[in-house]
Order: C-alpha cells, then structure tokens, then sequence
C-alpha cells in the first residue's frame, strides 16, 4: 500500500475537523425586526407601485345610503363586546411583528415560527412597507375621519393617539390580511378556502373593533389585491416566493 504524504493526511485531518465543527455548530438565530421603526421595507419601486389615490374611488359621501349602512354597521357591532369575535378582532389588530402572520395557522394547519421560515416571515413583512407605499397617497387625500371620532363608542381596543391622524379610508389591516392570503393561498392551493376566509375574517375585525367602517374595510381588500398583482411582477419578490413556499410546505410536511 503507497503511503499517504505528511502533508496530505494534515490536510484530511484539518477538512475533517472543519466539517465537524460545522456539523456540531449551532445554526445561527434570523435577526428580525422589533417594531415598526426597524421595519423591513417593500419590494416596489415607490416611483412605479400602484397608487391607491388613482384607482379607488372616494369614500361614500356624508349623507349618503352607503355612509348610512356604514354607520348601521357600526353601531350593531358595538353590541359584539365580550364575545369570542370581539375578543379575535382585538387579538387581531396585531400587524407589524415578525409573529403576525401567525393568525393564518388554523387556516395553513400548521403553526407559523419566524426562526423556522425566516424567508416566508421577511416576505410578509416587506409586504406591509409595500402597503404603506400604495395606501398613503390615499389615507392622507381622502381623510375620512375614523368611526370612533365621528361618533364616539368603545372599541375593541384603546385607540394609539397616532389612529386619529391616520385616515379611516381605506383599511391597512384589511389590504394586508387579503394581500397575505392571497399569497399564501398560492403557496398552499389544498388550504386555500379557509386561508382566504381568514383573510377576509382579518379585515373586518377592523369593523368590528370599531376604527373602520365596512367600507374601509372593503376598499382595502382592492388595495391588497393590487399590490399582489404588482408585487407578482417583481423578480425580488418573485425569487424569495419560491425560496419561502419551500419553507411553508417543508414546515406543513414535517407537522
């Protein structure tokens, strides 16, 4: 048998050593944001994403019967309080944690964990910075004044100062809710019924709470659904789908 040279066996053992030290090391926590201030950005070019100004048409006039309904449906659902939907809408006025997402796990039958779909997490949340870019221009030049300032009555929760100065119309947790179904419904075609229900249940819990009206509610879901036909378009967003429906359905498979 030829010998094995000096310098070839100290390399062997160096290559072997290496790779089990990087077998035995622990892999390394996803560093995700807090809040909203460290909050990933979007995906969209701000100079090319859709405008929500420019396609959606202006909140019902004061008077109106689509403002009357509204108030109706405000109204009624102060009458909600203590009950289990209430309790859902509080719990779901959650939106810019890494976690958030976590409200489509009865729905994707499996429990959502950032550090395990580090990829899916970012996704989603960079979508709420896509959100902000194409709802803006609409909240600040419409500025429908919020139910609860119109007509005062207990929410689901106590009301931040900043809520006040955000326009009602359209609804941000509506947009995102159906933009994230719509995604995920896409990852996961089997789940898709309950995961779009979910989306839907998302939005109107603004209802219910008390800061939107129904027709906030409904505007928002053609924001989201714009922003996921632009967002569709994008080779970034396109790449980390792929890489993030591998983590969803790897993570489905193992439940």
């Amino acid at each position: 048998m030829t010998p094995i040279p000096l310098v070839r066996r100290l390399a062997t053992t160096a290559l072997a050593l290496t790779l089990a030290g990087c077998a035995s090391a622990p892999a390394e926590a996803p560093n995700f944001w807090t809040g909203f201030l460290d909050h990933p950005h979007g995906y969209l070019d701000k100079t090319k994403a859709p405008n929500a100004a420019a396609f959606l048409p202006p909140p019902p006039e004061p008077g109106s019967l689509r403002a009357q309904d509204d108030i109706a449906i405000y109204r009624a659902t102060r009458a909600l309080k203590g009950t289990p939907r209430w309790n859902q809408a509080r719990t779901d006025n959650e939106i810019e944690t890494p976690s958030a997402p976590r409200i489509f796990d009865e729905a994707l039958g499996v429990t959502f964990v950032p550090e395990a779909m580090p990829t899916l997490t970012r996704l989603l949340g960079r979508m709420l910075g896509d959100l902000e870019t194409v709802q803006t221009p609409a909240k600040r030049g419409f500025f429908r004044p919020r139910p609860f300032l119109a007509e005062p009555a207990e929410t689901c929760f106590t009301p931040e100062t900043w809520l006040a100065d955000s326009g009602s119309y359209p609804s941000g947790h509506s947009a995102l809710g159906w933009a994230w179904a719509l995604v995920l419904a896409e990852m996961a075609p089997d789940r898709a019924d309950p995961i779009l229900a979910r989306g839907l249940a998302y939005g109107e819990s603004r209802m219910i709470c008390g800061v939107h009206y129904a027709s906030d509610v409904e505007a928002g879901r053609i924001v989201g659904a714009a922003m996921v036909t632009a967002l569709k378009a994008d080779p970034a967003f396109q790449r980390d789908f792929i890489a993030a429906a591998r983590e969803l359905n790897q993570a489905r498979a193992a439940r």
